[in-house]
C-alpha cells in the first residue's frame, strides 16, 4: 500500500513539472513574439532613406523621427520675403530630398516616440544630417527636448536661410496654434497677415488630386484619417478648426501621428 501511494505521488510530481514546463515554454514564446529586443532601440541603421518629411525619414524599414529638431509640417504654410504665403514644409523636404535623399544614412537609433517611431541622430555620408537642416533654416532646434543646435539656428537666424528669409510659426506651435501664437522670422507680418500663417496649405480644399486623405481629429483628441471611399469620408467637413488637415499618403498622415479609421 505505502509502495502505491509512493508511486502515485512521483507521478503527481512529474505532472506537475511538466505543467511547469510548459508555462515556462508559453512565457518564453510570449517574451519572443511580443516584447522587443532590449537591443531593438540601441543599434544603428544603414541604408538609402524614405524621405517623409523634413524631420521624418525610413531607414532599413524603420519609421525614424530625427531627434533634437522640428521641421515645418508638409502641409504648413509660411510667408516668403515678399509677405507672400509659401508651402515651406513642402519646401524644406523637397531640400532634404536634394541634399541628402540618395546619399547613404547611418542612423543611430535612441529610443521610440509615442507614435512608435524610432528616435534617432542620422548622418549621410558622415554630415550630421539635424545640423544641416538647423544650420540652412529648414529645421529648428528642439530646444524643449535638447539645446544641441542651438548656435546653427542662430547663424541661421542672422543669415535669414531658409524658414527665417521670411515669416513662420515654430512647428510645435503650429499643431497648436491660435491667433496669439508667437510669429518668428525676418519679414515683418501686418495683422491681417497673420490669418495666411495660421491656415494650412489645404485650407479650403484638397491641395491637389493626390492630396485627398483627409485627417480628422475626435472628441479623445486623436488624429484619425480618412480614405476617400471610407464610411465616414463624406461626413467629415474639411474646415481648419481643430487641426483637419489634408495628406497626400498614408505615410504623411502617419508621420504626422494620425491612424487609420477602423471603418
Amino acid at each position: 500500500m505505502c509502495l502505491a501511494v509512493r508511486q502515485n505521488r512521483a507521478g503527481i510530481e512529474i505532472v506537475e513539472r511538466l505543467k511547469i514546463a510548459s508555462l515556462v515554454r508559453i512565457a518564453l514564446w510570449a517574451v519572443v513574439f511580443v516584447v522587443p529586443p532590449l537591443t531593438a532601440w540601441s543599434d544603428d541603421i544603414i541604408s538609402i532613406p524614405r524621405i517623409i518629411d523634413a524631420d521624418t525619414v525610413e531607414v532599413s524599414a524603420v519609421k525614424v523621427r530625427l531627434e533634437a529638431v522640428d521641421a515645418p509640417e508638409t502641409d504648413q504654410l509660411c510667408l516668403n520675403q515678399r509677405g507672400e504665403r509659401w508651402a515651406c514644409g513642402i519646401e524644406a523636404r523637397e531640400r532634404l530630398k536634394e541634399h541628402a535623399g540618395n546619399k547613404l544614412w547611418t542612423c543611430h537609433l535612441h529610443g521610440a516616440d509615442r507614435f512608435r517611431r524610432a528616435l534617432a541622430s542620422c548622418d549621410a555620408d558622415g554630415e550630421d544630417i539635424q545640423r544641416w537642416l538647423v544650420t540652412n533654416g529648414w529645421a529648428l532646434a528642439f530646444t524643449r527636448y535638447s539645446h544641441k543646435y542651438d548656435v546653427e539656428q542662430e547663424t541661421a537666424r542672422i543669415g535669414k536661410r531658409g524658414l527665417w528669409s521670411g515669416a513662420f510659426i515654430a512647428p510645435w506651435d503650429w499643431r497648436h496654434r491660435t491667433k496669439s501664437t508667437e510669429i518668428l522670422g525676418s519679414t515683418y507680418v501686418p495683422i491681417d497677415a497673420q490669418t495666411l500663417l495660421l491656415s494650412a496649405v489645404s485650407a479650403t480644399g484638397a491641395p491637389s488630386p493626390d492630396c485627398t486623405i483627409k485627417g480628422n481629429i475626435n472628441r479623445k483628441g486623436e488624429c484619425i484619417y480618412h480614405l476617400p471611399g471610407g464610411s465616414h469620408y463624406s461626413a467629415v467637413k474639411m474646415d481648419t478648426s481643430r487641426g483637419k488637415r489634408w495628406f497626400c499618403s498614408t505615410e504623411d498622415a502617419e508621420a504626422a501621428g494620425c491612424r487609420a479609421s477602423k471603418n
